[in-house]
């Protein structure tokens, strides 16, 4: 869980090196052509990998800490193994952290860009990479479109989880009966 605290410029240049070199291996080996794992965006995957897998181990994590172990040992003494106490009582459990996690992680990754700059393939350009390049030609208006696609994807992935957790936290904390009658 390292990965989030490098800055994703310090990632990409530390994956850059590694990388070409095993294009390079593989280019003599196979008598390939160009960069096979920059081209196919292999390595842009691997650092956003490491770069954002802190946030769905916490989720995770949190959610695991929610669940008391005496619903898997109940499982098991039912005749569960691992994988089907896994499959029948943690997943379905865990479906709001893991749908958190890949929230947060899908926003992130949408507005990474500096490792996205680094690595990208050839002619592949994110929401992130085109407002940049516009902002950079001086073109604002047509930024403008990238920078409000992603305040709606943003947006969008945080509207859901706190529709949900607003439903949770009704299912959990029902209205009181009142006692009083008319």
């Amino acid at each position: 869980t390292l990965g989030y605290a490098v800055p994703g410029t310090v990632l990409a240049i530390g994956l850059l090196t590694p990388a070409l070199a095993f294009d390079a291996a593989l280019a003599t080996t196979f008598g390939w052509q160009g960069l096979p794992l920059m081209g196919a965006g292999v390595v842009l995957v691997a650092a956003c990998t490491i770069r954002f897998l802190a946030m769905p181990v916490g989720s995770i994590e949190a959610g695991l800490a929610r669940i008391p172990p005496a619903i898997e040992q109940a499982a098991r003494l039912l005749g569960e193994t691992a994988l089907g106490a896994l499959r029948r009582v943690h997943l379905p459990l865990l479906q709001p952290s893991i749908a958190a996690g890949a929230l947060l992680v899908f926003v992130d990754a949408m507005k990474e860009l500096p490792a996205t700059l680094l690595l990208r393939p050839a002619n592949f350009d994110t929401l992130a990479t085109w407002l940049y390049a516009e902002a950079a030609r001086g073109t604002y208006e047509e930024g403008a479109i990238a920078a409000l696609l992603i305040v709606a994807a943003g947006l969008l992935p945080v509207m859901l989880l706190a529709r949900s957790q607003l439903a949770a936290a009704h299912a959990a904390d029902p209205l009181p009966v009142s006692s009083a009658t008319p």
